[in-house]
């Protein structure tokens, strides 16, 4: 009957000491997981002054772990994530669209037009990543580094646009599932575009409210 007691104690005890492991080492992969918990904060933060925090989060959480820092280089994430969807949204409507020229489908002028507008916003993104690219932060709040965040602004702002009028391109009723998939991949893009041009406007608020401050 002791022996019995004392197996069963055993057995409650080796219980308790896996279930406190597992929890250590959930806990220890976690940490893994974030090595920045800082980037992280930053992330979550910074997302909430978007329209689409959620859509926001998800897609730069897998930075997370990255050499992200600040402002300046979380804009410029969100930027080429936008240009990357951009370009395979691109490349799916120029499947879709020799498909339909060859069967001379009626979709194929507003898919034409569409297409131009993303080829549009894939340049005006590029435009705006490379121009991030050229901020001197360390020449201080000069005539320069404004004229930087103009041309940045002008150039998210006429992506936004342009993504926004390709949805419009594809009207809501009766539509095709080929046509629904192109819409729901433009309107990522625009969504996508629409978060990068308001962490870039986070980030460049700092800029424009100290030039408001001075005297």
């Amino acid at each position: 009957m002791a022996e019995l007691r004392l197996s069963v104690v055993f057995f409650f005890l080796f219980i308790f000491f896996y279930i406190n492991l597992s929890t250590v080492e959930s806990s220890m992969a976690r940490a893994r997981h974030f090595k920045h918990p800082d980037t992280k904060a930053l992330i979550e933060v910074s997302c909430q002054t978007t329209l689409y925090p959620a859509l926001c989060i998800k897609c730069l959480a897998r930075y997370a772990n990255s050499n992200v820092r600040n402002e300046q280089q979380l804009a410029q994430v969100a930027l080429t994530v936008s240009l990357y969807k951009a370009r395979s949204t691109r490349s799916y409507m120029l499947k879709v669209a020799k498909e339909l020229e060859s069967i001379k489908a009626k979709e194929c002028p507003a898919l034409r037009d569409c297409l131009q507008q993303i080829d549009d916003s894939i340049n005006q993104l590029s435009h705006s990543i490379r121009e991030l690219r050229r901020f001197d932060l360390k020449a201080g709040m000069t005539d320069d580094l404004f004229w930087h965040i103009d041309n940045v602004d002008t150039w998210i702002s006429a992506a936004l646009t342009d993504a926004s009028n390709c949805v419009d391109e594809l009207p809501g009723h009766r539509m095709s599932k080929m046509k629904a998939t192109i819409k729901g991949k433009v309107m990522n893009v625009a969504q996508l575009t629409s978060n990068a041009l308001a962490l870039f406007h986070r980030y460049a608020a700092r800029y424009r409210s100290a030039t408001n401050k001075k005297p």
